[in-house]
C-alpha cells in the first residue's frame, strides 16, 4: 500500500546523488598520481584535515598548504585546483527528476550535504543547482557534518515541516539510517530507476 501522508519536501545528498563526488578517495588517487605525490603522506595529510575544511574552518588555500604545498612542487595552485573542480560532473537524469517533481507537487528542495566552501559554491554555480535547489544545508554553511544528526535537526527547523512529510535522498546507508531514525523518509540511492520507483511508493510520481 502506498503511504498516504503527503510529502511535502525533498532533502537530497549532492555527491553522489546529483552530481559525482566533488573530492573523494578515487578523485585523491588521481590525484596524487596525475601530480606524481606521495599518495599515503598525501591521504594522511588529508584526513588530518578535511573535516575542518568541510565544516567551513579552512578555505580552500588552507587546505592545500597542508595536503599539497606544504613543499615545494613542480606545478600551480591552479593548475590543482583546476583538476580538483574538473572532477565534478552532473547525473542530468537525477536533476531532472527532482526539477519535475518540484514542479508537479510543488515541492520544497534542500540539499544536505558535507562539502566544502569553495568546491559546494563552484558545484552550485557550473552545474545551476540553484534553480532547483531552494536552500542548501551544506557543512560549510551551518558548520555541521554528516553524520551528526543535528544538521538533520536544522535542515527540518529551516524547511518547517515535520519530518514525515520530507523524504531523503543519501547514497551513504549509515546517514540514511540516522534520518530515518528523526522520522524522516530516507532512501539508499543506487541509481536512477531504483529512486525514482521508490519516490512513487511516497505518490511522488514521474509521469
Amino acid at each position: 500500500m502506498k503511504n498516504a501522508t503527503p510529502m511535502t519536501t525533498l532533502f537530497l545528498d549532492i555527491g553522489g546523488v546529483l552530481l559525482t563526488n566533488g573530492w573523494d578517495h578515487h578523485a585523491r588517487e588521481w590525484a596524487a598520481k596525475h601530480f606524481k605525490l606521495e599518495w599515503a603522506e598525501m591521504e594522511n595529510r588529508h584526513r588530518l584535515n578535511f573535516s575542518t575544511y568541510e565544516e567551513g574552518k579552512l578555505t580552500l588555500e588552507e587546505y592545500l598548504s597542508r595536503t599539497v604545498f606544504h613543499e615545494d612542487r613542480s606545478f600551480t595552485r591552479d593548475q590543482f585546483r583546476e583538476f580538483m573542480f574538473a572532477q565534478s560532473q552532473p547525473y542530468p537524469e537525477m536533476i531532472e527528476l527532482v526539477r519535475k517533481l518540484k514542479a508537479k507537487y510543488g515541492l520544497k528542495i534542500a540539499v544536505v550535504s558535507n562539502e566544502a566552501r569553495e568546491l559546494n559554491a563552484y558545484r552550485i554555480r557550473k552545474f545551476k543547482l540553484g534553480e532547483v535547489v531552494d536552500f542548501f544545508i551544506s557543512s560549510c554553511f551551518v558548520r555541521l557534518r554528516k553524520p551528526d544528526e543535528e544538521i538533520f535537526r536544522l535542515a527540518l527547523d529551516i524547511a518547517q515541516e515535520p519530518s514525515q512529510q520530507v523524504v531523503y535522498i543519501e547514497n551513504t546507508p549509515m546517514f540514511v539510517q540516522i534520518a530515518a531514525g528523526l522520522g524522516i523518509r530516507s532512501i539508499l540511492h543506487t541509481d536512477y530507476d531504483s529512486t525514482r520507483a521508490q519516490l512513487a511508493s511516497f505518490n511522488l510520481l514521474n509521469d
